[in-house]
């Protein structure tokens, strides 16, 4: 059950904690008598009633069976600044999450066998996996070589291109559905067929005018599935298509529609450079880290054992 003993004066304040005496009745008014703790003690804090503690008596806010959580525990918990009532609501939600793991844990020591609660194996060599692997990144931080060149990514697509392969063909181009009535459409059609770069001024311009939908993925590579969708109408064998034709159109009652393709990779091929370099770049970063891991072992190794450092029997 839970209890809450409240002093008159500041130089009490140790008299303000929760008592827990059985794991059964852990959540009973928990909330309530927490924020209400929190609320004392934020407001005892700000006040500068803690400075009482200088006297070396640490200041007990919660109590698991035996386990305290003391005043000063609580100090780093809340960025300096914060708003009252955003400290009230941090602290509380601390002491809370604090309370329900000394409880796990003491459930854990009491049910677990000595065998079970021998984990001080396991503490040592997460401890030493910790250490090494924060060196490690430290040191990579201070060694890494971050820069990659365009012909760099290129190089490695090259020389791993089964890697790279396209589960779906992808396009550049554009999408154009226009009503039926929008004037000079033929225009549009040619100005779509072209390979003239200096008419998509004028297909802009048209779209801005006359246009229902109009997107322009030039700069980027799109599922041929997806823009497929845009099409009233089925296309049969699609990849043969794109191949042989620059532009697909269709109309219905309503609109035409104007697919234009200004570049595509099938599936199964090797995809675009620019469509993988993220990736490959993010790949040859992290062989470079593992590059340096290595070769910092090594290091480490070879001077251990010229400076005799270590003994082998």
């Amino acid at each position: 059950m839970f209890e809450f003993h409240e002093s008159a004066s500041c130089t009490g304040i140790e008299n303000y904690f929760i008592y827990l005496s059985g794991y059964e009745n852990e959540n009973r008014n928990m909330t309530g008598l927490l924020k209400y703790t929190c609320f004392i003690f934020i407001v005892m804090i700000t006040t500068g009633c803690a400075r009482n503690s200088g006297n070396g008596k640490k200041i007990p806010v919660a109590r698991v069976y035996d386990t305290y959580l003391y005043l000063d525990d609580l100090k780093a918990v809340t960025p300096a600044g914060l708003p009252t009532a955003d400290s009230i609501a941090v602290v509380r939600d601390f002491i809370d999450k604090w309370v329900r793991n000394q409880l796990i844990l003491k459930k854990a020591e009491l049910y677990l066998t000595d065998e079970e609660k021998d984990v001080e194996q396991q503490i040592e060599d997460y401890r030493t996996s910790l250490l090494v692997y924060v060196y490690e990144q430290s040191y990579i931080r201070q060694n890494l070589d971050t820069v990659i060149t365009d012909r760099e990514i290129l190089e490695y697509l090259n020389e791993n291109p089964s890697n790279f392969l396209l589960s779906e063909s992808v396009v550049k181009g554009s999408f154009i559905q226009v009503p039926v009535t929008a004037p000079e459409i033929y225009r549009l059609r040619q100005w779509c067929n072209s390979d003239d770069e200096g008419n998509t001024a004028e297909i802009e311009t048209y779209c801005f005018q006359h246009a229902e939908r109009y997107d322009h993925f030039d700069d980027r590579w799109v599922n041929l599935s997806e823009v497929l969708e845009f099409l009233p109408g089925r296309l049969y064998n699609p990849e043969s298509t794109i191949r042989s034709r620059r532009l697909v159109e269709m109309r219905d009652s309503t609109y035409y529609y104007f697919l234009t393709i200004r570049d595509y990779a099938l599936a199964g091929e090797a995809a675009p450079v620019d469509l993988v370099s993220h990736d490959i770049r993010s790949i040859i970063l992290n062989k470079r880290k593992i590059q340096i891991v290595n070769e910092l072992e090594s290091d480490i190794y070879n001077d251990g054992q010229n400076r005799g450092y270590f003994t082998i029997y």
